[in-house]
C-alpha cells in the first residue's frame, strides 16, 4: 500500500463508505493518516449514582433493579430504564434501540456512560454507551479519539478504519533532520501519527501533537521563506504616477477617513509610486475601513491605464464589493473603468464575455472569487492584485493570482488581529500596515458574558430586536450532534429555534459542509432581510456586511479562542443601531469566565489578541482553536505560539546552512516540502 492509494484499497471500505469519507476530504490513505481527531473522550473511573454531577459526561456503575421498557412515539421507539441508588434516581433513555430489552437484564451490573442532564426536574442520561465491567476495564483511563464526521459515518467507523490503516504499517519517511528533532525535542513522525489517533497516555498525545503542529508551522514558514525576495529582486514593472482622481474621491466620500486610514493610504500610494513591487499586508479590525483603501488603490491603477484584481473568499462578499465599487465610481464620474464581477456562479456565456473583456484590456477593475485564478483568465495589463481576508486563501492562492500578470503589486487585507510578533513570522514576505482606529460614528457593541441560566433573557432580547425589524446571528461550534462532545450544534439548534420563535420569524441554518451555491443563497437571503435569525457555525466570520443585524448569541463560547470570538462579534454593530453580543458558556470553570471577560472589557481586536496570547497555554489542547486561521489542521497560532517560534527558528537555521536545500541530508525534507506545497496548490484550485 502507498499513501496515494485510494481508501477503497482498505478492507471493508465499499463505494458507499468511500463517498462518505470523500465528503470529509479523505480520498487517499495518506489523507486518512492525517485526518486527526478533533477531540478525545477520556474514560474515567465509574461513579455511583449518588456521586454523579449534572452537566458532565460520566460513567455510572449500577445494578438494574428492573428490565427496560419500550414504547412507540411519533415513529420512534423509546427504550427507558430507571436506575436507583437509595433516594437518588437516574433515567436512561435510548432511541430506536428496542433490542436493549433483551440485552439488559434485571440484576445485571453495567456501566452507563453519557452526559448527565436535568430536564423538568428529572435527572437523565440520553443515549448512553453500555459496558460490562470487563469491557470497560479495557478502555478505562484511555483517551479515545473523536473525529469530525458527516451524516451516515459514525465515529466508531472512522476510528475502526484509521486503526485498520495503522495496522498496515504504512510508514512515512522521517523528513526532519535529526539535529532539528533533538534540538526541539520532537518525536518521530510515525510514532506521532499513531499517538495522535490512539494515544497511550495524555503525555504521548501531547508529544505527538507538538510534533505535528511543528510540522504544520515548519512547512508553511518554509514555503513563505522560499517565496521571499530581496528588495533588489522585487523591482517593479508597474511604476504608477500619483493622480488627483484619488484625492477627489476621498474629498467626495460621505465620511472622513480616519487618521489611520490616511496613514496607511499614504504607505500604499508610496509603494505604488516606487521602484520596488508592493507586497503589503493591511491588518485592521472589522469595520476599520480596509475596503475603501483597496478601491482607492484600484482607482489609482486604472487612472494610470492599468488593470487591478480584487479576490475575496465568497461570492456574496464579491457581489457586495462589486456593487459598492460601481456605486463609488458612478458617484465620481469614473464609470469608464468598467468593473466586472467574475465568480463561479457566472454562466459559461457570461464567463466567456468577461474573459474576453479582461484579455482585451476593456476593463480595468476585476472583482471575484477564486475564479480569478482559473486558467482561462488572462490579464494583459495587471498591475495590482488585492486579496481580502488573506488567511482564507493561503500563500499559494495569492501567488497563483499574482503570477497571472507580469509580477504585479500585491496587497493583502485581513481583519484577523494577530500580534505583531507572530504576524512578522506568518506574513514574512509582506510589509505590514495596521489600521488601529475605527470610524468615530460607529456605536460600540454592548457585550455580556453569561452562563446558560440567561438563555431565556437572551431569547427575549432577540424577540425584541426582531420586532424592531432587526436580525440575529446565533453561532454554534458544531454542524451536527457528535458522539462524545457536549456542545450546541447548528442542525438541532435551528429546529429548536424554529419551534421557539414560530412560523412568523424565519430561522435558517448555515454551515461549511453546505455546497457553496447554497451557502451564498442563504447569506444573500439574510443580507436582504428575508431571514431574521441565522443559526450558523463560524463560516459567517467572513461574511457579508449586514448593517441590520444587531444581536449575536455565541453558544459554548468557551470552545472558541478570544480572537475568533472577536472576529465573529464583528458581524454585528455595522450599522447605526445599537448592537449586542452575548457570549454564553456552559463551563463551570471560573477560568473560562475570566478569559471571556476580556471580550467584555474591550472591543479592540489587537488588545484581545495579545491577551489571548498571554492566557493560552500548552494545556489548552482542544476546543478553543481559532476558526480556520491559516487553515492548519492542528496548529493554532495563539495556543502554539512557542512552537511557531521554534519552527521559525528551525527554518532560519536550515536555510542559513543550505539555502537551496541541496545537501544530501535534506533530500527527504525537500521532497516533503514540495509535497506540502503541491497539496496546498491543489486544495485551492479545486
Amino acid at each position: 500500500m502507498k499513501t496515494e492509494d485510494s481508501i477503497r484499497s482498505l478492507k471493508g471500505i465499499g463505494e458507499k463508505t468511500e463517498k462518505l469519507f470523500n465528503k470529509l476530504g479523505v480520498s487517499t490513505l495518506g489523507q486518512l493518516l492525517h485526518y486527526y481527531p478533533r477531540d478525545y473522550d477520556s474514560y474515567g473511573e465509574p461513579v455511583l449514582i449518588r456521586n454523579m454531577k449534572i452537566n458532565q459526561k460520566q460513567s455510572i456503575s449500577a445494578v438494574l433493579t428492573k428490565n427496560p421498557e419500550s414504547k412507540r412515539l411519533q415513529a420512534k421507539t423509546i427504550t427507558t430504564v430507571i436506575l436507583t441508588d437509595g433516594g437518588n434516581r437516574l433515567a436512561l433513555t435510548w432511541f430506536n434501540m428496542p433490542f436493549l430489552r433483551n440485552t439488559l437484564k434485571k440484576g445485571g451490573r453495567y456501566i452507563f456512560r453519557g452526559t448527565i442532564r436535568e430536564k423538568r426536574g428529572v435527572i437523565q442520561m440520553d443515549q448512553p454507551e453500555i459496558f460490562t465491567d470487563s469491557v470497560y476495564e479495557d478502555v478505562r483511563g484511555r483517551l479515545m479519539p473523536i473525529y469530525a464526521r458527516t451524516g451516515g459515518l459514525s465515529n466508531k467507523t472512522i476510528s475502526k478504519t484509521v486503526r485498520a490503516l495503522l495496522d498496515e504499517k504504512l510508514l512515512e519517511t522521517e523528513y526532519l533532520p535529526e539535529d532539528i528533532r533533538i534540538r526541539f525535542q520532537l518525536s518521530e513522525i510515525n510514532y506521532s501519527i499513531e499517538q495522535i489517533h490512539f494515544p497511550d497516555s495524555l503525555k504521548s498525545m501531547e508529544a505527538a501533537r507538538r510534533r505535528l503542529v511543528f510540522d504544520e508551522f515548519f512547512f508553511f514558514l518554509m514555503m513563505i521563506a522560499r517565496m521571499k525576495e530581496s528588495k533588489d529582486s522585487r523591482k517593479s514593472n508597474w511604476k504608477l504616477n500619483e493622480v488627483w482622481t484619488t484625492e477627489k474621491v476621498i474629498e467626495n466620500l460621505p465620511y472622513q477617513l480616519t487618521n489611520a486610514q490616511l496613514r496607511v493610504w499614504n504607505e500604499i500610494e508610496c509603494d505604488l509610486k516606487g521602484h520596488v513591487r508592493m507586497s503589503r499586508l493591511i491588518q485592521g479590525d472589522v469595520g476599520s475601513g480596509k475596503t475603501i483603501l483597496a478601491f482607492l488603490a484600484m482607482i489609482m491603477a486604472a487612472s494610470n491605464g492599468f488593470q487591478s484584481a480584487l479576490m475575496v473568499p465568497t461570492e456574496v462578499l464579491a457581489r457586495q464589493h462589486y456593487e459598492s465599487l460601481v456605486s463609488l465610481l458612478e458617484s465620481n464620474g469614473l464609470s469608464e473603468y468598467s468593473p466586472v464581477l467574475l465568480t463561479g456562479s457566472n454562466t459559461a456565456k457570461e464567463k466567456r464575455r468577461i474573459y474576453a473583456q479582461i484579455a482585451a484590456d476593456e476593463t480595468k477593475m476585476i472583482i471575484g472569487t477564486h475564479a480569478l485564478i482559473q486558467e482561462k483568465a488572462e490579464y494583459p495589463n495587471l498591475a495590482l492584485v488585492i486579496t481580502d481576508e488573506q488567511h482564507r486563501f493561503g500563500v499559494s492562492q495569492r501567488e497563483a493570482l499574482s503570477v497571472k500578470g507580469e509580477l504585479p503589486h500585491v496587497m493583502v487585507m485581513s481583519a484577523t488581529p494577530i500580534p505583531r510578533t507572530l504576524a512578522i513570522m506568518l506574513y514574512g514576505d509582506l510589509d505590514i500596515s495596521v489600521l488601529d482606529e475605527l470610524p468615530a460614528k460607529r456605536l460600540p457593541v454592548k457585550n455580556c458574558v453569561v452562563d446558560t441560566g440567561y438563555r431565556r433573557a437572551a431569547y427575549q432580547l432577540m424577540r425584541q430586536e426582531v420586532s424592531r425589524g432587526h436580525q440575529v446571528y446565533i453561532i454554534c461550534p458544531m454542524v451536527e450532534e457528535s458522539e462524545g462532545l457536549d456542545a450546541a450544534n447548528v442542525t438541532d439548534y435551528t429546529k429548536q429555534m424554529q419551534q421557539e420563535f414560530g412560523a412568523d420569524i424565519v430561522v435558517e441554518m448555515l454551515h461549511g459542509q453546505m455546497k457553496p451555491k447554497i451557502k451564498d443563497a442563504i447569506m444573500q437571503r439574510f443580507a436582504s432581510g428575508e431571514i431574521q435569525i441565522l443559526v450558523s457555525t463560524t463560516v459567517v466570520e467572513v461574511g457579508v456586511n449586514v448593517p441590520n443585524a444587531t444581536v449575536m448569541l455565541v453558544e459554548n463560547s468557551e470552545r472558541f479562542g478570544l480572537a475568533g470570538l472577536h472576529q465573529l462579534r464583528g458581524r454585528v454593530g455595522r450599522g447605526r443601531y445599537q448592537s449586542f453580543c452575548i457570549f454564553m458558556h456552559g463551563d463551570t470553570n471560573p477560568e473560562t469566565a475570566r478569559r471571556l471577560e476580556i471580550l467584555n472589557k474591550s472591543n479592540d481586536g489587537f488588545y484581545i489578541a495579545e491577551e489571548d496570547l498571554k492566557l493560552r497555554g500548552p494545556g489548552d489542547l482542544f476546543g478553543i482553536r481559532q476558526s480556520g486561521l491559516m487553515d492548519f489542521k492542528l496548529a493554532d497560532i495563539f495556543q502554539d505560539a512557542s512552537v511557531l517560534k521554534e519552527a521559525n527558528q528551525a527554518v532560519i537555521d536550515i536555510l542559513a546552512a543550505d539555502e537551496d536545500l541541496s545537501l544530501p541530508e535534506h533530500r527527504e525534507l525537500i521532497t516533503a516540502i514540495d509535497r506540502y506545497s503541491d497539496r496546498k496548490l491543489k486544495e485551492i484550485t479545486i
